[in-house]
């Protein structure tokens, strides 16, 4: 496509779900909600971590390191939604949207590195169970989860500058309520090697974590299949059931905003898979894994009380 009628532009407009002005108290309301359960049930996760020292573990460390970075990911988009919805004020500055995206990016992308690690933790500790301690070491552990940090961060700067180099034509009105990826690149009216570009880096390195986890997981189901009595393969089971539910929702609402984009022009489709990936998902993890887990719920209670 031609660059056409092209200039420096100084902002996106954020059309949100509905222009019903009886609506936007009602939408005001759920985010608001959602973001705050979000954010407490996640750090809960967090505080009962640190404070509780039978939880000091591979396990919670990494549950910790997710938790802390669904808050991140939901306070990246939410916030902003949230004043836009009060002050009817759709715009977002041109830097403003890049940053957006670029830390939304980095989140999500750290979300499936973490829950890659987290595959591989649960497939040393059922299929290598005499060598755990001595495999899963806190200097691998630590190193693990540094290097999804630098791999998310290089990957989401990459993603941007991608950006940065597209040209935007007059049509800025993006159909979401965040600067989404997807919606910045088919608004752009420059060359589409750049924007094919865009989504290749993506697909190369969303392979890595979802090869690493089915990898796990099938190594995982071999193990258990060999165990001989019912209660072992329950057991065996039971320490990964949380974890694959998560990744089970996360991939599962990411798979659905990206057929959605494809098969439908609806934008209310598309926002509303959206929702499910960005908001819904950090919402539940909280909820997956405390109920499954005595451990965190005890250390809950112990801290609360008992009221919990």
């Amino acid at each position: 496509m031609e660059p056409g009628n092209s200039t420096r532009i100084s902002q996106f407009l954020l059309l949100g779900f509905s222009e019903d002005p009886e609506l936007q108290p009602l939408i005001f309301g759920l985010f608001l909600s959602m973001y705050l359960v979000t954010v407490l049930g996640n750090l809960l996760i967090i505080i009962a971590t640190i404070a509780d020292s039978q939880l000091h573990t591979l396990m919670y460390f990494f549950l910790s390191n997710l938790s802390f970075v669904d808050i991140c990911l939901v306070s990246t988009i939410i916030p902003k939604m949230l004043v836009i919805i009060q002050t009817q004020s759709k715009a977002i500055t041109y830097a403003g949207c890049i940053t957006q995206m670029c830390f939304f990016l980095f989140f999500v992308e750290l979300d499936s590195f973490l829950l890659a690690v987290m595959a591989y933790d649960r497939f040393v500790a059922i299929c290598h169970s005499l060598h755990y301690t001595v495999i899963m070491n806190p200097k691998l552990c630590g190193l693990l989860v540094l290097v999804c940090w630098i791999l998310s961060a290089l990957h989401a700067l990459l993603q941007s500058l991608m950006v940065l180099r597209l040209s935007f034509c007059t049509h800025l009105e993006i159909p979401h309520f965040f600067c989404e990826l997807n919606q910045l690149v088919q608004l752009a009216c420059s060359n589409t090697f750049l924007s094919d570009l865009v989504y290749v880096a993506l697909v190369l390195l969303a392979t890595g974590p979802i090869t690493g986890i089915l990898y796990s997981y099938s190594k995982i189901v071999s193990s258990i299949r060999a165990i001989s009595s019912a209660q072992g393969k329950y057991k065996a089971f039971s320490t990964c059931a949380s974890h694959l539910s998560v990744v089970f929702l996360f991939y599962s609402t990411g798979l659905g905003v990206y057929l959605s984009s494809a098969a439908t022009h609806s934008s209310h489709s598309s926002s509303t898979a959206l929702v499910m990936y960005t908001v819904v998902t950090p919402m539940l993890n909280p909820f997956i894994y405390s109920p499954r887990n005595n451990d965190v719920k005890r250390s809950l209670k112990s801290l609360f009380g008992g009221k919990i």
